[in-house]
């Protein structure tokens, strides 16, 4: 699924703490990606489709070097990856063996690859801040892969951060980390998420001003009524 550059736009504009709360609201309380941390300070808010992969725990037989070559691997899948997508891997949370280093990394953002999300980390640190693809992971380690995990499928769904995670849901991205809006759900947030952000940025302003919490935050009838008067103007 390709998002428009209107959802994109307008999801930008939405932090995922709102989108949590929006989500909530729906009945939907476990969209956001544990261990999910922003790699450097200052990234920007990403949007995207995900894109999945998966790695099980290490086998000898089959989490080798050799493995690398192999039709299904992780240089496979990025080649498959479409421009715009976040790749969300599931990694099970493993935090001794990086994933995804410093060439992986520059390859997904040749390939306009929007972000990298994962549950696990990376490794060869200092190459994947210049590769210029931002991530969002649990931290860094030296060993590779193989070291602790089996790379096994791509675009099928997962688990990231105890998040289940189909291809192609949507996926936002900020400094509080990753946020999952399942697809079927994408057009009612879009819809609300928005005016949620509005609503929550005419709080603030009125806690600025020194109003009281009690009615203002959550709204009580009268609150609602000076807001929709504070829109209209």
């Amino acid at each position: 699924m390709a998002l428009d550059q209107a959802a994109i736009k307008a999801l930008q504009a939405v932090s995922t703490a709102t989108l949590t709360t929006v989500l909530l609201k729906k009945g939907l309380r476990n969209v956001w990606m544990r261990g999910t941390k922003p790699l450097k300070p200052g990234q920007p808010r990403i949007v995207g489709p995900a894109f999945t992969l998966r790695f099980v725990p290490a086998r000898e037989d089959l989490a080798t070097p050799a493995s690398w070559a192999s039709p299904i691997s992780t240089r496979a899948a990025i080649e498959a990856m479409p421009e715009g997508c976040v790749a969300v891997v599931d990694a099970m949370g493993v935090t001794d063996a990086g994933i995804f280093g410093d060439i992986l990394c520059a390859r997904m953002a040749k390939r306009n690859v929007a972000a990298l999300v994962t549950d696990g980390v990376v490794r060869d640190v200092a190459g994947v801040l210049d590769s210029g693809l931002d991530v969002w992971c649990n931290g860094i380690s030296a060993p590779p892969s193989v070291a602790g995990l089996t790379f096994v499928a791509w675009q099928e769904p997962i688990g990231c951060g105890g998040v289940a995670v189909f291809p192609n849901d949507v996926v936002v991205c900020d400094q509080d980390g990753a946020v999952l809006i399942p697809a079927a759900y994408l057009d009612q947030i879009l819809a609300e998420a928005p005016e949620q952000e509005r609503m929550e940025a005419w709080i603030m302003d009125e806690v600025g001003r020194g109003v009281p919490l009690p009615g203002l935050y959550p709204m009580n009838e009268e609150t609602k009524a000076r807001y929709a008067t504070s829109a209209k103007a």
